[in-house]
């Protein structure tokens, strides 16, 4: 019985995560299997592993095959290279001690570097949300911008129109006045005559 290492697919449409099994491989790929390893999932960035290090080990160990997908993320939880490493101590390259030495700088290389890619992806999308900031912002204020003209023009457009009030000019009002004054002062007066009292004049009248 040819024994394989393979994923077996959960989760709903569009969402779907693995549990990682061994199983033979006449199996149905969701159907029996031996032994379940871990899970897989890749819909976080990072993906997530949960792997059972010392069983997976010893499967592969054992001979067992692991579909491509597998054997990468078996590769990148350092499957293989303590595999490496183990087959180096049976032919007497180096003792077990030195082997996890090896080991453990191996993985603590590899934590580093997905340190530094975590960073990075966390830097890249800062960047990435403050020029999509930047530029929404941009396209609000050109908008504003619009607005606040449409407004203007509207309320330009809706305003009365001013009343023109026509004023006579104040030097053809003028010209007549002054004329008529001028002839006034230049114009003399006419004498006074006096007349005599209406009583002394009856009684002069008798008189005679």
């Amino acid at each position: 019985m040819a024994t394989k290492i393979r994923l077996q697919r959960h989760g709903r449409k569009s969402y779907a995560f693995y549990s990682i099994v061994i199983a033979d491989s006449r199996a149905p790929r969701d159907g029996k299997f031996t032994e379940k390893l871990g899970t897989y999932n890749p819909n976080t960035n990072p993906a997530t592993v949960d792997l059972n290090f010392e069983s997976a080990l010893s499967w592969v160990l054992k001979g067992a095959q692991p579909t491509d997908t597998v054997r990468n993320i078996l590769s990148n939880e350092g499957i293989y290279m303590k595999k490496h490493l183990l087959g180096g101590v049976a032919k007497g390259a180096f003792g077990e001690a030195e082997a996890e030495a090896k080991f453990e700088a191996w993985k603590a290389n590899k934590q580093t570097g997905l340190a530094t890619l975590k960073a990075k992806q966390e830097a890249d999308a800062k960047a990435d949300l403050k020029a999509r900031f930047e530029a929404e912002k941009k396209i609000n204020e050109a908008k504003a911008k619009i607005l606040a003209e449409k407004k203007a023009a509207e309320e330009a457009a809706n305003a009365p129109a001013p009343v023109v009030v026509k004023e006579a000019p104040v030097e053809e009002v003028a010209a007549p006045v002054a004329e008529e004054v001028v002839a006034a002062v230049e114009t003399p007066a006419a004498p006074v005559v006096e007349e005599a009292p209406v009583a002394e004049t009856a009684a002069e009248a008798k008189a005679e």
